[in-house]
């Protein structure tokens, strides 16, 4: 597998201005790629997705709670958080692609001179993590033993669903997105109202750190816009197939209930979809449901995934 070279380096960040977060002790990268990630904990290994315009400083709450059983992998997805800053297709099926080319040549990593076991593996995705990472699962069967998904799609949005009015802008106005991307204005926007409660300003700025420049932006704004348009787009196709390859798997579902783009009809249809789903409502939690409800959600996730599939 061969891999285009990265436009610009990751960004360097002190450890000391990310509040929470692992020591660089535990900070990895991907010889093929470049890709930065975290490895953290001993035990069967759990993989951990994180969307737009977050990285891998969103699960810093919940490893407290899994890293005692389970050996987490939590990666930076290419052009964001200290991942370096690639070039992607700006479709939404190639990027789907461009992404599962990383996710594999993390995986052969791994489980190649890093020894992990190439099956028995937990998944836990969010945002655009799960269209990620829904399709890297059907493309590798008998890999992910346990699956949690936490506001995210893997099918078409609910019939009548529509996307707040700032990301359709983002998405269909390249003059909004030009202004988005000079200015930060989705990410800042991001940790203050994807939260329902309030993150301290450290917690804040941690967050917007790997995208102080505006060099380090460009797959912020096009994450919004390969969002897809209609019902026929073809990244919908690679999501409708890995839906249908999930029967049978078991499957944690947990819900902030006070996001406004996963809204509540998004939900409903998971668990229409998937009947025997463990599912868990946190109704005072937001987009970032891993901090509004950390301590709840890390407990919930660490039984699922010690104890989903025993008899």
């Amino acid at each position: 597998m061969t891999f285009a070279p990265h436009s610009r380096p990751a960004p360097d960040l002190a450890p000391e201005r990310l509040p929470g977060y692992p020591t660089p002790d535990r900070w990895r990268r991907v010889p093929a790629t470049g890709q930065h990630y975290l490895d953290v904990g001993d035990g069967p290994p759990v993989l951990l997705l994180h969307g737009n315009p977050a990285w891998s400083y969103a699960w810093r709450r919940l490893l407290p709670a899994l890293t005692p059983e389970f050996r987490c992998v939590v990666p930076d997805l290419p052009g964001l958080g200290l991942s370096p800053r690639f070039p992607a297709p700006a479709d939404p099926a190639g990027r789907i692609e461009h992404h599962l080319a990383h996710l594999h040549a993390l995986f052969a990593h791994l489980t190649g001179p890093g020894g992990l076991p190439d099956r028995g593996w937990g998944l836990v995705l969010h945002d655009w993590g799960g269209p990620f990472g829904l399709a890297w699962t059907l493309r590798n069967p008998g890999v992910v033993s346990r699956l949690a998904v936490l506001n995210t799609i893997g099918f078409r949005w609910p019939s009548g669903h529509r996307l707040p009015r700032p990301l359709r802008w983002i998405r269909d106005s390249r003059l909004v997105a030009g202004l988005a991307h000079a200015t930060n204005a989705f990410p800042r926007a991001a940790v203050r109202r994807g939260v329902a409660g309030r993150l301290g300003a450290a917690e804040r700025r941690a967050y917007l750190l790997p995208y102080a420049h505006r060099h380090d932006r460009r797959a912020v704004v096009d994450h919004v816009r390969a969002i897809p348009r209609g019902r026929d787009d073809d990244a919908w196709q690679l999501l409708e197939e890995t839906a249908e390859g999930l029967a049978g798997l078991p499957m944690f579902v947990g819900w902030g209930m006070r996001d406004p783009v996963f809204t509540p009809p998004v939900l409903d249809e998971w668990i229409r979809r998937y009947p025997d789903a463990r599912v868990h409502r946190y109704p005072d939690a937001g987009h970032f449901l891993m901090e509004d409800a950390a301590d709840e959600l890390g407990g919930h996730l660490r039984e699922f995934l010690a104890t989903a599939g025993r008899p």
